[in-house]
């Protein structure tokens, strides 16, 4: 493999980079748009936590996307489909659906396999739901995240494709986190995430519980049945099922893990410990059964 053409390859991909100021331009527009009309959708520290986690997930990611972009060359270099793939057109329309597709699996994943909750429960431990929110991402899902994208090199997609590919997806999600925008028009709620579907996935009601994973397109949920429709009489509650009223990085980060060990140290049985890391959130040997799916079986 050449690795002064994979890393010069790496030092294109700038577009998340580009957004960021973007990002903060329109995050002071809804703040500003917050205060003048007391709406109470932000929260100082809650706000400082956001962009902090921001930081600190920089920082976290930056070998295991070195590692993942150097995985992705390689393996496209050994893919008897690169050739045929390229960077035509048709190509980049297929990568798209292939990138959201694959999102959806690693997000729908994140909420039901502990461990992996562990590393994305940053994003949802915000008790408000704003532009600000969205750059609260979770340092841990970042070790673990790129595995998931790895096929998509060996079916014939570059490593900046498929990293050009999964920021523009990113780029998207950022405006889905706000209460400013009502219901839009039918077919774009049907085919696409919107606000609507996305106050749902951090909702933390019983109904909303671990629904609408879908990054671009909120078709995968509708097809796998996942999918929660927002109701009006039943206004999301953000944040989690019992908020951590914490404000402190590193532990917003690694809470999870914490009570992982905590659960894991006082199971007996080795199949129990093993459930406590591999089993959703909520599982419990001796005790209640909290597990999304469980809680909203006993909705009446």
């Amino acid at each position: 493999m050449n690795w002064h053409a994979a890393l010069e390859s790496l030092k294109q991909d700038q577009l998340q980079y580009i957004a960021i100021p973007i990002f903060l331009m329109v995050i002071l527009l809804e703040l500003y748009y917050d205060k003048h009309k007391d709406l109470g959708l932000y929260r100082g520290k809650d706000t400082w936590t956001s962009l902090g986690m921001l930081v600190l997930t920089g920082f976290i990611e930056f070998l295991p996307k070195v590692l993942a972009f150097i995985a992705l060359y390689a393996i496209h270099e050994v893919s008897p489909l690169g050739d045929l793939v390229g960077r035509q057109w048709w190509a980049w329309i297929l990568l798209f659906v292939l990138d959201d597709f694959t999102f959806y699996w690693f997000h729908r994943k994140n909420h039901e396999i502990r461990l992996l909750w562990a590393g994305h429960v940053a994003h949802h431990s915000s008790e408000y739901m704003n532009y600000g929110t969205a750059l609260r991402q979770g340092a841990g899902e970042r070790i673990h995240k790129y595995f998931f994208w790895l096929p998509l090199a060996f079916l014939g997609f570059d490593a900046l494709m498929i990293f050009t590919v999964m920021s523009i997806n990113l780029i998207y999600q950022f405006w889905v986190h706000t209460e400013l925008v009502d219901r839009l028009p039918g077919w774009i709620e049907y085919v696409f995430n919107t606000p609507s579907h996305h106050r749902v996935h951090h909702a933390s009601n019983i109904r909303y519980l671990d629904r609408n994973h879908g990054g671009v397109f909120i078709l995968w949920d509708r097809l796998f049945g996942t999918f929660a429709e927002e109701r009006k009489e039943e206004k999301p509650r953000y944040g989690l099922t019992k908020n951590i009223q914490n404000h402190n990085l590193l532990y917003v980060a690694t809470h999870e893990y914490a009570s992982i060990w905590k659960d894991v140290s006082r199971a007996r049985h080795w199949i129990d410990k093993f459930k406590y890391v591999f089993k959703a959130p909520g599982w419990s040997h001796d005790g209640v059964d909290r597990r999304a799916d469980t809680l909203r079986s006993q909705l009446s």
